[in-house]
């Protein structure tokens, strides 16, 4: 009897196998990300609950409309679709890594381990932008033959409800000077920066044609520590995953996993890497199109 159960319990767990017929150290990333699953969807319920609740919510086509080099050109959701385009392309070169290494080939798991780190921190620089966008751009745009306040969206917040005629010059009186000075200067060219910035506030707003200008007010406060929050989430599992990356590359060109005749460090960390572009689609799902 005791000879059974120990021949029983020896086919399921012989100390270098799981009970999930799975090697080790994949089921425990398989639990990590398990729980890191768990931990982006309670933020992410949390945002749509305060988000349900509010009468107003920013509309993502005003908010990431920008784009680098296009000026004041209203481009909404390019410049994002440009980022989520990077991380889908480096999830692929990703998979290529991957099978690369289920063949043993290691100048292949080089190269696409190489190019999925390169995709990592293109998507790292864009969302760089994005913040800097959006905490320090002061600019305005024409929008439907009207002009629109757009810069300033996480200092001013001015992201709220659509505010147009006589309403508008209150609404400015919160602005920061430069920002109406940069309103001022679409209707009056005549006027340099320089001489726009030396007039005083009131005398800024007074110059304005209130009839063909709406800006945004303050929209709510919530969103900017959301978008923040998540995206800065997000972004460190990015940053922790080009970091994987670059190690598992390093190994590679040391001939590590060659001597060990396997490849599992490498696909433990496609897993990791796939996770974060999965999430990424929930984010952008979230933030960006609803």
């Amino acid at each position: 009897m005791s000879n059974n159960l120990t021949t029983h319990q020896t086919k399921w767990w012989n100390g270098g196998r799981s009970p999930f017929n799975m090697e080790y150290g994949k089921l425990m990333m398989w639990y990590f990300l398990m729980s890191d699953t768990f931990t982006f969807g309670a933020f992410l319920i949390s945002y749509g609950t305060i988000r349900v609740s509010q009468n107003f919510w920013p509309d993502p086509n005003v908010v990431f409309n920008a784009l680098p080099g296009a000026g004041h050109a209203n481009l909404p959701l390019a410049f994002v679709s440009v980022m989520t385009f990077i991380l889908i392309v480096s999830s692929v070169t990703m998979v290529l890594a991957v099978h690369a290494g289920h063949h043993g080939n290691k100048k292949a798991v080089v190269k696409w381990m190489f190019w999925t780190i390169i995709g990592g921190l293109a998507f790292l620089g864009c969302q760089a932008w994005e913040w800097h966008h959006l905490i320090t751009g002061t600019h305005a745009v024409l929008a439907e033959g009207k002009l629109e306040l757009i810069g300033q969206t996480m200092r001013e917040n001015p992201w709220g409800k659509l505010v147009e005629g006589t309403e508008v010059v209150d609404a400015l009186k919160a602005t920061s000077h430069e920002t109406v000075a940069a309103i001022v200067h679409e209707q009056h060219s005549n006027f340099t920066h320089e001489q726009l910035m030396g007039m005083s506030h009131e005398q800024l707003t007074g110059m304005l044609n209130v009839a063909e200008l709406h800006i945004r007010e303050k929209g709510p406060v919530a969103f900017g520590g959301y978008f923040y929050g998540i995206t800065g989430f997000h972004g460190f599992h990015v940053f922790s995953g080009v970091i994987i990356n670059i190690v598992m590359l390093i190994m590679a060109q040391k001939g590590v996993f060659q001597r060990r005749g396997h490849y599992l460090m490498i696909e433990k960390a496609g897993l990791y890497w796939h996770f974060v572009d999965l999430v990424w689609v929930f984010v952008f799902l979230c933030f960006y199109l609803i």
